[in-house]
Formats: C-alpha cells, structure tokens, sequence
C-alpha cells in the first residue's frame, strides 16, 4: 500500500473524519429540508433561512474538519490501537444533534432545540442539573420569542404549539 493509501486508510479509521462525514451528510440533509421553506421573500428572511445558513456552514466546516484530519493522517499516520475512545464523545454529540432534527418535525422546533441544548450542557460541557436546565430553558425561551414573536418567523411546531 502506498504512503497515500494508508494515510487514506488512516482517515477512514479516524473518528473525527467520520463525524465530519456525518456532520456534512447532515448538514446535506438540513439544506435540503430548508430548500422546500421560503428562503428569501419580500419581507426578508423566510422560515428557510437559518436553516439553510446552519446546514450550509455546517457543511463547510465539516469538510474542514476532514480535510484537516486528512493532511494530518497524511503527515503521521495511524493513531494508537484503543484510540477510538477518544472519539466516542464527539459521536455521541453528533446522533444528538441528529435526534433533534429527526424529532423537530415531531415535538417541534422549541422542544427538540431544549432537549438538544439540555444535552449539550449536561454531558458535553459537563454542567449541574440545575444550570444545564436553566440554559435549556432560557435558550429555547429565546428562540420562540426572537422568531415566532418578533420575527414573524415559523419553526416546525409539536403537539404543543410551539
């Protein structure tokens, strides 16, 4: 195998470049949800908008993130056996951010958005209980006031109306 066939296989073993390949597949997938929303309409930003924005940039940073690992597997090859622990975490992360896409068309955006933040706090950012559900709370609070009040903006509404 040739030095760059196993800085290829390198990376296709390496945690962070498979998360930045699900992260970009994911990215995809929200770009193409929002292409079905108004993007741009008379009065400026539609409901597609953000979405679009996120899932692009999304996008972009995650081929960042590959290309990245892939010049790093190319300069030192091949991580220690047992490495792939160390990537358990990000992939939690991930499937995280995926569950709440997933269940925003169900639950609605508010919900999805506070169980996804409460997450990130608590077993990402290693919070209390407490403060974690106090940022849920306040981040998912901001976001129904900034763009169903203010903006005029829908999200994806639950069972609950919000």
């Amino acid at each position: 195998m040739t030095h760059g066939g196993a800085a290829l296989g390198a990376l296709a073993r390496d945690g962070e470049a498979l998360a930045g390949a699900a992260l970009a597949a994911l990215g995809v997938h929200i770009v193409r949800q929002a292409l079905g929303w108004e993007i741009m309409g008379p009065d400026g930003p539609g409901p597609g908008f953000f979405p679009f924005g996120y899932g692009a940039l999304m996008i972009v940073l995650s081929l960042g993130l590959i290309v990245s690992r892939a010049r790093r597997a190319a300069i030192a090859p091949s991580a220690a056996p047992g490495a792939w622990r160390a990537h358990v975490r990000p992939l939690v992360t991930w499937a995280a951010f995926a569950l709440a896409a997933l269940l925003m068309p169900v639950i609605g955006f508010v919900p999805a958005f506070a169980g996804l933040t409460l997450f990130m706090a608590r077993f990402v950012f290693t919070r209390d209980w407490g403060s974690s559900l106090l940022v849920a709370a306040l981040c998912a609070l901001g976001f129904w006031i900034v763009f169903p009040i203010l903006l005029d903006v829908r999200l994806p509404a639950g069972p609950l109306g919000f």
